[in-house]
């Protein structure tokens, strides 16, 4: 039953979702939709100029009259361009939300991380793009987690120590603060 509280959110996670990451879903759709407009314009026009040329005697039976091979072949090549833009349009909606989906996650959790939750793991569907970008960014947080664990524990060493007077090991924990802190750039 417990997974039946999870079952709303990946629903919710799964529905089409244009108003995420507008911005790059519009900048996507733009140019996929140009790009699949221009093939499709181009692949039209050689299939239309190849088509133009006068046919030979040899169709001089058919049934209907074809001056040129245009004339048979173009509602053909006006609905394959239709059905390929079609198609196209179609990958390009869908397409930019297979990508921004999982980057609106991942800023998502990089904002709970930002607040100083360490132990945040970006979780992304099995199916998406960009789980090696999410890997990537739970090893990278996971060892800031681990650093900043040591820093705390060096910091209780040396309060400790500081209570008792013991300059020695209170030097000594200085010193492994001091490597930890010192191996992060800033």
């Amino acid at each position: 039953m417990g997974s039946s509280s999870s079952h709303p959110e990946k629903q919710a996670r799964k529905r089409l979702n244009l108003a995420v990451k507008r911005q790059l879903q519009k900048w996507l759709l733009i140019r996929i939709g140009g790009i699949i407009l221009i093939c499709s314009m181009v692949a039209a026009l050689i299939l239309y100029l190849y088509s133009r040329q006068e046919i030979s005697s040899s169709f001089w039976e058919a049934h209907i009259q074809i001056r040129r091979v245009s004339d048979l072949l173009f509602p053909v090549l006006v609905a394959g361009t239709a059905v390929s833009a079609l198609a196209g349009f179609i990958l390009a909606i869908f397409l930019p939300q297979k990508i921004a989906g999982p980057i609106f996650r991942i800023e998502q959790d990089l904002r709970v991380v930002r607040e100083g939750d360490l132990t945040k793991k970006i979780q992304l569907r099995e199916d998406d793009i960009l789980q090696e970008l999410a890997g990537e960014i739970n090893q990278t947080t996971e060892f800031f987690r681990q650093q900043t664990a040591k820093i705390q524990q060096e910091y209780a060493t040396v309060e400790e120590l500081g209570r008792s007077h013991s300059s020695t090991e209170l030097i000594n924990a200085l010193e492994r603060m001091k490597d930890v802190l010192f191996r992060l750039k800033v």
